[in-house]
C-alpha cells in the first residue's frame, strides 16, 4: 500500500528519521550499555526498559523509512481552481446539528479530528476537497448513514508544518 503524502509530510518524516538515527538511537544504546553493567539481566528492570526503548525506536525508524520509500506524492493544489485544497481552512455548516465547524483537510499521517484536522481519505475529506463556497456536500459515513454539510467559507492556507505526524 502506498500512502498519499505531501512534500512537507516527507520532509517532516526525514527530519524525525535523522533525529532518531543521530541523537535518539545513540542515547538509547548508551543507556543499554550502562544498564547492562548492573549485572543479572533477568531481574534488571532498567536494562529491560532500555531494550524496549531501543525496539520502539528501531520500529519507528523502519516505519518512517518504509513510508518515505513507498509514498505517492500528492499535489496540494489539485481540484477545481476555486475549490477547497489541502490545508485550506473550511467553515462548514451542519444543518442536522445546526452548528458550524472549521476543519482542514490534511494527509492521512497528520490527522487529528479533535483539532479539526480531517484526513483527505475520510468520508468528509473526500467530499470537501474541490468543493466551493456555497456547495452542499453529502457525507456518506456508511450505507445506513449520511449527512449534509454546507461550505460557508474557505480560507486559503498552506501546510506550515504545525500539524504533527501521527505516532503510527
Amino acid at each position: 500500500m502506498h500512502d498519499k503524502l505531501t512534500k512537507k509530510d516527507i520532509e517532516l518524516m526525514e527530519q524525525e528519521l535523522e533525529e532518531r538515527r543521530t541523537k535518539i538511537r545513540p542515547a538509547i544504546m548508551e543507556e543499554v550499555k550502562r544498564t547492562r553493567a548492573y549485572g543479572d539481566l533477568s531481574e534488571n528492570y532498567e536494562y529491560k526498559a532500555a531494550k524496549e526503548a531501543q525496539r520502539k525506536n528501531d520500529s519507528r525508524t523502519r516505519y518512517l523509512e518504509n513510508m518515505i520509500k513507498t509514498a505517492r506524492l500528492i499535489d496540494e493544489d489539485r481540484g477545481r481552481p476555486n475549490g477547497v485544497k489541502l490545508y485550506d481552512k473550511v467553515t462548514l455548516y451542519l444543518p442536522e446539528d445546526e452548528e458550524e465547524m472549521v476543519i482542514q483537510v490534511v494527509s492521512t499521517v497528520r490527522t487529528n479530528p479533535d483539532a479539526g484536522l480531517i484526513s483527505l481519505e475520510s468520508p468528509l475529506g473526500k467530499v470537501v476537497l474541490g468543493a466551493c463556497v456555497g456547495d452542499t456536500v453529502t457525507v456518506r459515513v456508511n450505507d445506513a448513514y449520511s449527512y449534509e454539510a454546507e461550505i460557508r467559507a474557505v480560507e486559503q492556507a498552506q501546510d506550515d508544518g504545525s500539524a504533527p505526524l501521527l505516532p503510527y
